[in-house]
């Protein structure tokens, strides 16, 4: 098969999606699937929405325009601020969209009034993580402007977490959030449909046994995908954790010292060095560097250790005897690796356990080789 490339394993997508979904029903959150990582992927996106997700959110407006090019027509949320020179584009390709800027929000409703339609506005508020966000304070102001301008509608209020800072969301800051939802409804009238807590960062709370008050929405990406905290790492009980395997290829096998005596002339390229300087092991290099992927965030097999990367090699020192020239090696990634390696043009996409080919076949989108096996 070829090289590199990523085995996606749909089934277990499907059921990382079922088993955060059911859980969260319980607690009266829904789960708004976060397709960004993988590049708003069509097949991955379906397996979310066949495991019980709600709706799927973007961060990029041209991966939504590959869903809904690809067919998919479920609800999709925007939950990167729109740019002004797309919102046109943005209220037809997205139902929703998170803002924090009055000059965007008019914008939307703007293009949204020339489209004939209403467009959904989230109102992100900053509530520690230092990114994104409007202060609370000023969020019943910013909902009553929303309320008054044709064109859009106040949906909803929002709040992001271990992101920026790697702030963890706590029960008290989503008491916090609750209270504000009260407060921004009472001040501007409608019902709030959606106050969306955070992201997989907030599951510890969320499984939890403190009242979720009017959190009823998570948008949940990296969970799903790799079935871990996003904060710890940990795996989550009843979670898959290889649901994405990336292949690559030895080009080159040898005993050569595994810290040459060189100097680095080139300082763009971080040489990644995890090994001993007195350590013996026959070193391989593998076809691919850091244009493909994120090297430190690769696991490595047993009896392997990262040696060093750069734009596009691997190295690696082994203990493996087996590994020659041809051979192949499996790696699974960890959030910014995998984020890395589906939007990398060389990398071909393999889909285990879709749906009928007839499907999949539609669902991919160009500019990325996919297999069906």
């Amino acid at each position: 098969m070829r090289c590199p490339r990523i085995e996606v394993d749909l089934r277990k997508i499907r059921h990382n999606t079922q088993t955060i979904a059911e859980r969260l029903k319980r607690r009266g959150i829904h789960v708004t699937a976060v397709t960004k990582a993988v590049c708003g992927h069509p097949a991955i996106a379906r397996a979310m929405l066949d495991g019980g997700a709600a709706g799927l959110a973007e961060g990029r407006l041209s991966n939504a325009k590959r869903l809904r090019q690809a067919g998919v027509t479920c609800p999709i949320t925007l939950i990167r601020t729109p740019m002004l020179s797309q919102v046109d584009d943005v209220v037809q390709a997205c139902e929703a969209s998170y803002n924090t800027e009055m000059a965007v929000i008019a914008a939307l409703a703007a293009a949204a009034s020339r489209q004939n339609t209403v467009h959904g506005i989230i109102l992100m508020v900053e509530m520690g993580d230092q990114r994104e966000g409007i202060m609370p304070h000023d969020v019943g102001h910013m909902g009553q402007l929303v309320v008054d301008m044709p064109g859009v509608t106040l949906k909803g209020i929002g709040a992001n977490f271990a992101c920026l800072n790697g702030l963890a969301p706590t029960a008290a800051k989503m008491r916090a959030l609750s209270a504000l939802a009260n407060d921004v409804e009472g001040r501007c009238g409608p019902f709030i449909e959606t106050v969306s807590g955070g992201n997989s960062a907030n599951l510890p709370w969320a499984f939890g046994a403190c009242a979720t008050g009017r959190i009823n929405d998570l948008r949940i990406g990296e969970a799903i995908l790799l079935g871990v905290d996003p904060i710890t790492g940990d795996q989550i009980g009843g979670m898959y954790r290889d649901a994405f395997t990336l292949v690559a290829e030895v080009i080159e096998t040898d005993a050569k010292s595994v810290h040459p005596s060189m100097s680095n002339a080139d300082h763009t390229l971080a040489r990644i060095r995890l090994v001993s300087a007195n350590l013996k092991t026959t070193r391989i290099i593998l076809a691919i560097g850091h244009q493909d992927t994120d090297a430190a965030g690769l696991s490595m097999p047993p009896e392997n250790t990262l040696i060093g990367a750069t734009s596009d090699h691997l190295v690696i020192g082994t203990k493996d005897a087996a590994l020659c020239v041809g051979s192949e090696m499996r790696f699974q990634m960890r959030y910014g690796a995998l984020m890395r390696a589906m939007a990398a043009p060389d990398i071909q996409i393999n889909l285990r356990n879709d749906r009928p080919a007839s499907i999949a076949n539609k669902a991919h989108g160009p500019g990325k080789h996919l297999v069906l096996v």
